[in-house]
């Protein structure tokens, strides 16, 4: 952790919706003023989309079935790692892109499924953000969660992902809902002990619960709305959380626990305003003074 360049970190498996909660992070960035850096986990794969594809077919013709993006060696970790270091000692770093579709190779100028060049960080910033599979992983060999100052998750609850997943994938990677469960099915070990573990080391859980069936997400024809859609927001610390306030403020909601609070669905963006607005001022009001 950094007290001069603080480090926040948002982790959720593929489908979770960290993209989502990255666009109200840039909202209160650009409304306070604060000049953030962000990365993306999808830069430290540690293979390229055909160099994957191999690694797959190797993998399973030795009987192996369980590798995929969200294991640990997939990844460049270590990597990862050492850029949350080095950012909270210097307040620089490098990062890279991954290309995902043609759009962004127009943009990056590198084919799809290919990494752009590590580059360097601008400088002057004010905090580092990170977007991903990894942001809070506590490992044998790995403690990318202690090098954090602010962990959020964000958890669906698993048939909600799968079928935020499959829309999406279908949607805009083009592929099938079978080739869809194929990876979810492949992913599964790695989610029991890579990502769920991660979840334990945040700070804030951001999880959505559906109030509608979906019993068998494979053949969900839509995704629930946010107003069909509960939100469990779970403090691993609830002190100096002020609840009173927050469930004030926030219409239809209420503590659940000592530490959580539910809220409406509709209701996230405006709870997340809340809830982390006065914590990243906080982290930036210290590093500035520092």
């Amino acid at each position: 952790m950094s007290i001069k360049h603080p480090i926040i970190s948002v982790t959720g498996s593929s489908g979770a919706g960290t993209s989502t909660v990255k666009h109200t992070f840039d909202q209160i960035f650009r409304r306070e003023g604060i000049r953030s850096v962000s990365i993306e986990g999808d830069a430290f794969h540690r293979y390229n989309r055909a160099e994957m594809k191999r690694e797959l077919e190797r993998r399973s013709a030795e009987g192996d079935n369980t590798f995929s993006h969200f294991s640990f060696e997939a990844n460049v970790l270590d990597r990862l790692e050492g850029v949350f270091q080095r950012y909270g000692e210097t307040g620089r770093g490098e990062t890279r892109h991954y290309v995902h579709d043609d759009q962004e190779a127009e943009r990056y100028g590198v084919p799809p499924g290919n990494f752009t060049d590590w580059a360097e960080f601008e400088a002057g910033s004010d905090l580092l953000f990170y977007e991903g599979l990894h942001g809070a992983v506590r490992a044998e060999d790995i403690d990318i969660a202690g090098k954090a100052d602010l962990k959020i998750g964000v958890v669906p609850v698993i048939n909600l992902e799968w079928i935020q997943k499959i829309h999406r994938d279908r949607a805009s990677r083009g592929y099938t809902t079978e080739a869809v469960t194929d990876v979810i099915l492949r992913r599964m070990h790695a989610y029991v002990h890579c990502i769920c573990p991660q979840f334990s080391e945040t700070d804030i859980n951001f999880q959505r619960v559906p109030v509608v069936d979906t019993s068998n997400p494979f053949i969900a024809r839509w995704i629930p709305t946010a107003d069909e859609s509960l939100v469990v927001i779970r403090f691993k610390s609830p002190r100096g959380i002020d609840f009173a306030y927050l469930t004030s403020m926030i219409q239809g909601s209420w503590m659940s626990r000592a530490n959580s609070i539910v809220i409406p669905g509709g209701k996230l963006d405006l709870a997340m305003q809340l809830i982390l607005t006065p914590i990243i001022l906080r982290l930036v009001d210290t590093a500035r003074r520092a």
